[in-house]
């Protein structure tokens, strides 16, 4: 079966580059939702832990139960809250603020700009006073950047809007915990200042920011391999898989390796062939399990930089990675 390596130095040394942007390796919450963007849920949350990070952000209460003896607090985003002591939940409109138990932690959601769910800046009024009527424990008031990854002004606005809403919730009495900042928004900090800063895909080695801002090293935590199960010698004009739309140019040695779109990796367009790490191109059709490659070797590597594989296919290095399955092997290397 096909498998993924874990890079464990990696991991660290993009930690490293994160915490003197934070100032703090206690300041960085490691956004570990969806599988840990498809690195391995027990395995990413079990090394930040021992790296020293002590706060988490998930998707839900499963994935939270799972980690929740390694974490301070677990910011869970999108679930029903509970009662339990080091859980925290995302409240993000004022219907689900009236029907919050007094016996959790929540933390406010407010829209700033992204304009997808949380308190509108018209409504935060009327949020801090169901809180006080209902003596909700507010936790935490957090907002999500929108461009903070593009070149705009529009990461300056929003973080100004922020700033109204912290004088807003602080001038109403209450202690808790601000974030706004994401991966690309702590990138380009130069003077962070909140209480912690949740950062995703530059924990795993991406750095997606324009080329304008000043680069920081990160380094790919995962990378994907596949085994081979079986070699042929090919004639020139033979053709390979669904269709045979690989015609051999010459004769050639030819394997079949375990992985396939079954795995996650994605199908394409034989046409426009997806070159492995070492550079080889995917012979002809990716099949669910399968690919073929002109190689002989017992194992290699599918790609070491999701960045690379994203750009063949249009699109964004974290759904290349979150398309892996979970059932996976995952080795931590």
């Amino acid at each position: 079966m096909a498998y993924i390596k874990l890079n464990r130095k990696n991991l660290y040394h993009n930690l490293n580059q994160l915490s003197l942007k934070s100032g703090n390796k206690t300041k960085i919450a490691a956004v570990l939702k969806d599988n840990a963007y498809g690195h391995g849920l027990k395995e990413m949350a079990k090394m930040v832990s021992e790296y020293g990070l002590t706060q988490a952000v998930v998707i839900n209460n499963s994935e939270a139960m799972q980690i929740k003896e390694l974490f301070e607090n677990i910011l869970i985003l999108n679930d029903t809250p509970t009662n339990t002591p080091n859980f925290s939940y995302a409240i993000t409109s004022l219907d689900a603020l009236k029907k919050a138990p007094k016996d959790a932690k929540i933390e406010l959601k407010v829209d700033t700009g992204m304009h997808r769910n949380g308190i509108a800046l018209t409504e935060l009024k009327d949020a801090l006073e169901i809180i006080k009527a209902n003596r909700l424990n507010l936790f935490g008031v957090f907002t999500h950047f929108r461009s903070a990854d593009e070149f705009s002004s529009e990461l300056a606005w929003q973080i100004s809007n922020f700033k109204e809403v912290k004088k807003a919730v602080v001038n109403s009495g209450f202690k808790v915990r601000f974030h706004s900042h994401n991966s690309a928004a702590l990138l380009r900090a130069n003077n962070f200042n909140e209480d912690i800063a949740r950062v995703g895909i530059a924990m795993y080695g991406y750095n997606e920011l324009p080329q304008v801002y000043p680069k920081i090293e990160l380094k790919p935590v995962l990378s994907l391999w596949a085994k081979r199960v079986s070699t042929r010698e090919l004639k020139k004009g033979q053709r390979v898989g669904y269709g045979g739309d690989y015609i051999a140019p010459k004769d050639m040695v030819v394997s079949t390796y375990d992985v396939g779109y079954g795995d996650g990796l994605f199908r394409g367009n034989s046409k426009k062939a997806l070159h492995i790490a070492k550079g080889l191109p995917i012979l002809g059709r990716v099949s669910m399990d399968f690919i073929s490659l002109e190689s002989t070797e017992d194992e290699i590597c599918i790609f070491n930089n999701a960045q690379t594989v994203a750009k063949h296919f249009n699109t964004i290095s974290y759904e290349i990675t979150t398309a892996l399955k979970a059932n996976i092997k995952r080795e931590i290397i």
